[in-house]
């Protein structure tokens, strides 16, 4: 199998690498706070590994010079992956803001919407431009919760606020037609992933801040 022939390619494919191994060490190391809230820590490690996954499959559909039929395959599970990830985001956001309870009650519509998104982004074309409105109206909601509980000083919740924003940023890059040399040459997607990987470890850290604070 080939590598793909188109420089900003191999450099998405390269920094999709990056993102995956950067979600599944943030899964490891949150892995440790476990004992201090089962539930939601597993919830967040789902996060983790499904935005993982996504980035390894984003790293084979850029990185090699696929058929389009095999690449055209490739989108499937990676829009389920990303629509099962937002799902969370949001339910986690929820746990934080309303309580356990309550989320549990939310997850399952909330993996219903994941479900019809990744559905239906086929149907529509595949554009990722769907994706981007599905994750920002997601993204929007949860720094609104965020940014409302760092100022009723629950630890951790300005870092996760910033990570949503930084989240936010990445995806206005991705919407763009942005491009730029940074020693290699990043399209609008190599670029919305090196603005992706700080927004996780900032979600890192204040997710690690937030689950030790009865401890």
């Amino acid at each position: 199998m080939r590598l793909h022939p188109v420089p900003t390619e191999l450099t998405t494919a390269g920094t999709d690498a990056l993102l995956a191994l950067l979600c599944l060490y943030c899964a490891i190391r949150l892995r440790r706070c476990r004992s201090l809230a089962p539930w939601k820590t597993g919830l967040w490690i789902s996060v983790l590994l499904l935005l993982a996954f996504a980035s390894a499959l984003g790293t084979v559909a850029h990185g090699l010079d696929l058929p389009s039929h095999i690449r055209d395959l490739l989108w499937y599970p990676l829009y389920l992956c990303l629509g099962m990830t937002v799902a969370l985001f949001a339910v986690g956001a929820i746990l934080d803001w309303q309580g356990t309870l309550i989320a549990r009650r939310v997850l399952p519509w909330a993996i219903s919407a994941a479900l019809a998104f990744s559905a239906i982004t086929p149907l529509l074309g595949g554009s990722f431009l769907f994706f981007l409105v599905y994750e920002a109206l997601a993204m929007i909601g949860a720094l609104c919760i965020y940014a409302g509980l760092a100022r009723r000083g629950l630890p951790g919740s300005g870092l996760i606020a910033a990570a949503i924003a930084l989240t936010l940023l990445a995806a206005a890059v991705q919407a763009s037609d942005l491009s730029l040399t940074l020693l290699l040459p990043f399209d609008h997607n190599g670029l919305f992933h090196l603005v992706q990987m700080p927004a996780i470890v900032l979600l890192c850290l204040g997710l690690q801040k937030n689950l030790h604070r009865k401890s």
